[in-house]
């Protein structure tokens, strides 16, 4: 018998963990002098109040979904990437070289060609650490941070040398075409007479997201590939005894995760910046361990995950702005979500389970 219904594991339990987090971050803004409950009303009605408010928070909500999703693949195989940094930073420089090989004529052939290029480069860059715990036995979360500095080391190697235009002072390559300029949620907007979300950076790789969890579904829970990845991240041996090969699938998990990864610099670099600059992923690889982890590992909660965290960032930044509280209590806040919903999850789940025991027992 279940000790908690499925409801309450995916539902109630990371919302209490959020409020726990919530308290304790209005008790520290207390402690620095100020009201929580103006904190947050600027941060609602910076993120969430007006079209404005919402492109941004869409744009870093689109980021976070690919980084999650990432995550959340490589940890059904029992795998814990947070090599996101560094596979979306690839990513970016796999965008750029598609985009700035070729003379696109139109954005609808250059954004699939991209989003291969990008996914193609995270995931190679997630094949040597998959391949070094396949085979070797090195721990999958050493060799993938130690990859995020590589990569930091590499694209500033390909933008100082390789990439930047000459003359150019700025480590960043050439602006894309006009041609491969990715349409904004407000133009397309204002294609169909509603002004929406002006100069604001989401854009149409929000719908790339959304089709990354769809698809990301169905791989994991509709495909046989999906169920031995969930079989071997649930028991290696009983994987083994089924003939699920081990070297097989941590390289083909981390070869997915790397390149959804990969894929958020679609976002950033094609669909923002239109040119690859450095700390062009600005966390985001790092947000999505948080985002698996509070999206419970599945699809929608991973949307939902990065829903807020695309909320408390556009928020955090106008906290920031209009009060005299620091943006780097936003990174409080982040920290506070973190520690509630994965380190601290049992803190809020076996108190769960009691109740839900003691229930049953009542209604038996």
């Amino acid at each position: 018998m279940e000790r908690m219904p499925k409801w309450a594991d995916v539902i109630l339990t990371p919302l209490i963990s959020l409020v726990l987090a919530f308290a304790i971050s209005a008790l520290v803004i207390l402690a620095i002098g100020e009201s929580p409950a103006e904190a947050l009303k600027v941060m609602v009605q910076g993120a969430l109040g007006s079209s404005y408010g919402w492109g941004f928070t869409l744009y870093y909500t689109t980021n976070f979904v690919f980084t999650g999703l990432a995550v959340m693949v490589a940890y059904h195989a029992g795998l814990f990437n947070i090599g996101g940094e560094g596979q979306a930073a690839m990513g970016g420089l796999g965008v750029a070289l598609v985009v700035l090989a070729l003379p696109w004529p139109h954005w609808a052939l250059a954004l699939p060609a991209a989003a291969m290029g990008a996914a193609l480069f995270g995931a190679l860059w997630a094949l040597v650490p998959a391949w070094l715990q396949a085979r070797r036995g090195s721990h999958i979360v050493i060799t993938t941070i130690m990859f995020n500095f590589i990569a930091a080391a590499a694209l500033n190697y390909m933008l100082v040398n390789v990439l930047r235009p000459v003359g150019s002072m700025d480590p960043a390559s050439a602006r894309f075409p006009e041609a491969a300029h990715l349409p904004k949620l407000s133009e397309m907007a204002l294609g169909l007479g509603v002004e929406w979300g002006r100069n604001t950076p989401a854009n149409v790789t929000f719908f790339l997201a959304i089709a990354a969890c769809l698809l990301v579904w169905l791989l994991i829970w509709r495909t046989r590939l999906g169920y031995e990845i969930r079989a071997f991240g649930k028991s290696e041996p009983a994987a083994l005894y089924a003939g699920i090969s081990p070297v097989r699938i941590t390289v083909l998990a981390m070869l997915v995760s790397g390149a959804l990864a990969g894929l958020m610099a679609v976002n950033n670099v094609m669909g923002e910046a239109e040119r690859l600059v450095l700390n062009a992923v600005e966390g985001a690889g790092f947000i999505g361990i948080a985002v698996a982890l509070m999206g419970r590992n599945h699809p929608l909660g991973v949307l939902l995950a990065a829903l807020l965290f695309g909320f408390l960032y556009q928020g955090g930044g106008e906290l920031a702005l209009w009060t005299s509280i620091p943006r780097e209590l936003i990174v409080v806040i982040q920290a506070l979500v973190i520690l509630f919903t994965g380190a601290l999850d049992n803190m809020v789940r076996m108190p769960l389970e009691r109740m839900f025991a003691a229930l049953r027992r009542k209604g038996a």
